[in-house]
C-alpha cells in the first residue's frame, strides 16, 4: 500500500512538473508571438492612394535609432495637415478611407509607417514604448516641407496608433488636436481583452504569465504603456476620443477611462454597437460628420 501512494505522489508530482514546463513553453512562445511581427508574415498594403484617386507621394524617413520607415503623403486643398497612424500588425493601406474622408474635407495627410510593420525596417513592436521615435520622425518630415501649415497638424490614430498618437502629442506641444480611435487606455487595463482575443488563451492564469514573458524580452514594464497618464499632458489641446461597445480586441472601458483622464477640450463618441476600429466601416456618414468636424473646429 506504501508503494502504491509512493508511485501515485511521484506521478502526481512528475504531471505537475510537466504542466508548468508547458505552461511555460506557451506563455512563453505567446508572449514573443505578441510583441513581434515577421516579415514573412506580416500584413502588407496591396493598394495605394491610387486606389482612391488622391494623388500622393511616396515618403521614407529613417528613425533616430536608424529604422527606415515608408510612408505616404497626400496633398489636399488646404495645408492643414493630419498624421494617420494605423493599429496593431495592420498596415497603411488600412487608412486609406480615412484620408479619403480628410481630403474631401481639404486636409491635407500623410500616412505614417510604423516599425515592424508593413515593408519598414525591425521586427518588434513595444506598442508605444518605441514607437514614438517613429512618429518624432514623421512628424519632422513635415516639418521640412513648405506645403504644410506649421501651425495646424493634427493626429489620427486607430487602435495601438491611437495610443502611440496620444503618446506622442503629449511629447510634442506642436501637435495641434488628436483624434484616437479604439486606442487601448494601458496595457495593464487591456492585456487580458487583447491576449483573448489574439491567443484564444483563457485570460487567467495565461494573461499574466504572456505579459511577464513579452517584458522580459523587450527589457521593460508594461506599466509605463498608460495613455491615461499621457493624455493628461495633452490638454488644453483637443482630444477626440472613439470607443465600440462591440470592442473585441482592447477592454469596453478604454475609451472612457481615457475621457475621465483627460484635460478639456474634448470629445467621446461612444457607439453601442460598433466592433474594434469599425467607425468609418459600421457608421461612415456619422464617421465623417463626428471627425472631421472635431478637425474643423480645432484644427482648421
Amino acid at each position: 500500500m506504501a508503494n502504491v501512494r509512493r508511485v501515485a505522489v511521484w506521478t502526481g508530482s512528475a504531471l505537475l512538473v510537466v504542466a508548468l514546463v508547458a505552461f511555460g513553453w506557451k506563455t512563453r512562445v505567446e508572449g514573443h508571438k505578441m510583441i513581434t511581427n515577421p516579415r514573412e508574415t506580416r500584413k502588407v498594403a496591396t493598394v495605394t492612394p491610387a486606389s482612391k484617386e488622391l494623388d500622393f507621394e511616396d515618403a521614407r524617413v529613417t528613425t533616430s535609432d536608424g529604422l527606415h520607415l515608408h510612408g505616404w503623403f497626400i496633398p489636399g486643398a488646404s495645408p492643414d495637415t493630419v498624421m494617420l497612424v494605423y493599429g496593431y500588425k495592420d498596415q497603411p493601406g488600412a487608412l486609406l478611407g480615412v484620408a479619403d474622408v480628410l481630403h474631401k474635407h481639404g486636409y491635407t495627410t500623410l500616412v505614417t509607417g510604423l516599425r515592424g510593420h508593413d515593408t519598414n525596417d525591425g521586427e518588434t513592436i513595444s506598442f508605444g514604448l518605441y514607437e514614438v521615435r517613429d512618429l518624432a520622425a514623421w512628424y519632422e518630415y513635415l516639418h521640412q516641407r513648405q506645403d504644410v501649415d506649421q501651425e495646424h497638424i493634427g493626429l489620427f490614430g486607430v487602435s495601438m496608433g491611437g495610443s502611440i498618437g496620444l503618446r506622442y502629442a503629449s511629447q510634442n506641444q506642436a501637435i495641434r488636436a488628436v483624434v484616437a480611435d479604439s486606442a487601448f487606455s494601458s496595457v495593464n487595463d487591456t492585456a487580458a481583452t487583447s491576449i483573448k482575443f489574439f491567443t484564444g488563451l483563457p485570460p487567467f492564469p495565461f494573461a499574466p504569465a504572456i505579459v511577464f514573458w513579452a517584458e522580459r524580452e523587450l527589457g521593460g514594464s508594461v506599466s509605463v504603456l498608460d495613455a491615461t497618464t499621457w493624455i493628461r499632458t495633452i490638454a488644453p489641446r483637443p482630444v477626440f476620443l472613439m470607443q465600440g461597445g462591440a470592442d473585441q480586441v482592447v477592454s469596453v472601458g478604454s475609451g472612457q477611462r481615457l475621457y475621465d483622464a483627460a484635460g478639456e477640450p474634448k470629445e467621446f463618441w461612444f457607439e453601442p454597437t460598433v466592433g474594434h476600429a469599425q467607425f468609418l466601416k459600421m457608421v461612415p456618414a456619422e464617421f465623417e460628420r463626428r471627425v472631421a468636424g472635431f478637425l474643423d473646429r480645432y484644427l482648421k
